[in-house]
């Protein structure tokens, strides 16, 4: 990539573009590897200079691959600005773009995207993205008679294995040895670990024969028989990257629940997410597949526990504040809300989960006397600008992190900033609760919120979420699930309030118990109900 100083040949620009590429975009790479090294004693210093040209002499061999003539250019710009991006998000978040963040990825909308937008993402773009790209585009390459060509290609392509094969012949059992120990490094090799999973998401969801879509619950049944005549109104609060530890309620030292902390909440402990981003989340919690065999392609090809819900002849309503629903409440009545519908709420980018307070005013004043269940999507803590999910007048943790390049704010900073966005879902939720009680002549009312994973905060020097799930940090997949209850919500139920008290307290729920809980709760009748993922089932007489 040495462009204008002199031409260049076919293979002299694809060892260069290997080398810079292990000598920038694989920085993340050596990190990992540093704390690998840190934890094995006695580690050959030979063995990790090798490291180095190992990747050099990999990356050489693949892009020798695709150094084809028209074809070259443009492939090494693509490719070096989808790795610079990749390599931002892994150098300054810890972020990994594994199948499920690339999946992620691909389902953000411009105004999401927009929030990963600041000066150093720029910077880094122009840096290590655009201009390389340039430098690529002026590249005076020099390429021989097609067969001359070709035969140095294939000598270039042997001398990268001989060079591989001397290496591994020396240092076999190292390699096998520290990569079994550190699984991830795998994870962090730009670009073709991101390249890998990107074309797994491609094949999956554009070129793979789609599924026949299964319906469940056909059969659901609403069999509730309230003596008051009241109908029951559920209100599902999904929340966005909230976690667990930030929230007063399991033992946080900060008062993030201030707003709720009278209103009789029951904490179920020790809850987990089904995923470490939304684009994987939200689906899961309403399928009927637990995470250990959920699958994006089957949840997509068949009912959601929306959908059961509405067979049963449950009025379902959904509003999102958030990136949208992710495909599960398509077949139920969904509204977005328009970034422009509030002046005082709203920018245009975004708006405050006081919009779906107002909406909740709106629905519940012309609301049917039947069994209801309302879903609010909430936007909640989601970062990196945390500070934009808060109106000024919530703004109770101070210094905070009034920029999106979280890695430059102080810990205490960062904190506060992500503190604040948790009490302000506090507030929504309070507010939530209240408006239901205001319902109780009409309704049987009852709230459930939970969020869809964590968040880090620079813990393991990780930021963000979407992390792979066999390696994700607690602070990613430990979530709050909390509920409100009236009084003849559990009476007519015949749900005992302090069995449920006692067995939230036991912990131990996570996603996996949303289907069934919902139906249980709405006592939706159904084949594909299961009582022991319902975790009201053994406190309802």
């Amino acid at each position: 990539m040495l462009a204008r100083f002199k031409t260049l040949s076919v293979n002299r620009f694809t060892f260069i573009t290997a080398l810079f590429y292990v000598c920038i975009f694989n920085i993340p790479l050596f990190g990992i590897i540093k704390k690998g090294i840190e934890k094995q004693p006695d580690v050959d210093p030979i063995f990790i200079a090798t490291m180095p040209l190992f990747l050099a002499f990999a990356l050489s061999f693949v892009f020798s691959l695709f150094t084809v003539k028209y074809l070259v250019k443009p492939f090494f710009i693509i490719l070096t600005l989808l790795s610079s991006s990749v390599f931002f998000a892994a150098y300054q978040y810890n972020v990994v773009f594994d199948y499920g963040m690339i999946e992620n990825t691909f389902q953000t909308n411009h105004a999401e995207a927009l929030m990963y937008v600041n000066f150093a993402s720029i910077m880094n773009m122009l840096l290590t993205g655009i201009l390389p790209a340039y430098l690529i585009y002026k590249a005076d390459i020099q390429y021989q008679p097609f067969f001359k060509e070709l035969l140095h290609k294939v000598l270039f392509m042997l001398a990268m294995l001989a060079g591989l094969g001397i290496i591994a012949f020396f240092y076999f059992q190292d390699y096998a040895a520290f990569g079994r120990n550190n699984d991830e490094l795998k994870r962090y090799i730009v670009p073709t670990y991101f390249i890998g999973a990107a074309s797994k998401y491609i094949n999956v969801h554009y070129l793979q024969t789609p599924i026949e879509y299964q319906p469940l619950g056909l059969d659901a049944k609403n069999v509730s028989a309230n003596p008051n005549g009241k109908p029951n109104l559920l209100v599902l609060v999904v929340g966005e990257t909230a976690r667990s530890m930030s929230y007063q309620y399991y033992g946080y030292d900060k008062p993030t629940n201030a707003h709720t902390q009278d209103q009789g909440l029951i904490v179920f402990k020790d809850t987990s997410s089904c995923g470490t981003a939304t684009a994987v989340s939200l689906p899961c919690m309403f399928s009927r597949m637990g995470r250990e065999d959920y699958d994006s392609r089957r949840a997509y090809a068949q009912d959601t526990a929306v959908d059961v819900l509405n067979h049963g002849g449950i009025k379902v309503q959904w509003f999102d504040n958030d990136s949208g629903c992710k495909g599960v409440c398509d077949q139920v009545e969904n509204i977005s809300i328009d970034l422009n519908s509030d002046p005082e709420l709203c920018t245009g980018q975004y708006c405050f989960d006081q919009v779906l307070l107002n909406k909740l005013d709106e629905t519940l004043a012309t609301a049917e006397r039947k069994d209801t269940v309302i879903v609010l999507h909430v936007i909640g803590s989601h970062g990196p600008t945390y500070f934009l999910r808060y109106p000024p007048e919530h703004r109770k943790f101070t210094p905070d992190c009034q920029r999106s390049d979280i890695q430059n704010c102080s810990p205490d900073e960062l904190m506060n900033t992500y503190d604040n966005t948790i009490l302000y879902t506090d507030y929504i939720i309070s507010e939530v609760v209240k408006k239901l009680q205001t319902q109780q002549d009409k309704f049987d009312p009852a709230m459930l919120y939970l969020s869809d994973h964590g968040e880090s905060l620079g813990e393991k020097g990780m930021y963000l979420h979407g992390a792979p799930y066999s390696i994700a940090p607690i602070e990613q997949t430990s979530i709050p699930m909390l509920a409100w209850v009236s009084e003849d919500f559990s009476k007519d139920n015949h749900l005992d309030m302090a069995c449920l008290a006692e067995h939230a307290a036991k912990g131990g729920f996570s996603h996996d118990n949303l289907f069934d809980s919902l139906l249980g709760l709405m006592n939706v009748k159904t084949e594909v109900y299961q009582p022991k993922l319902d975790i009201f089932a053994s406190c309802r007489g």
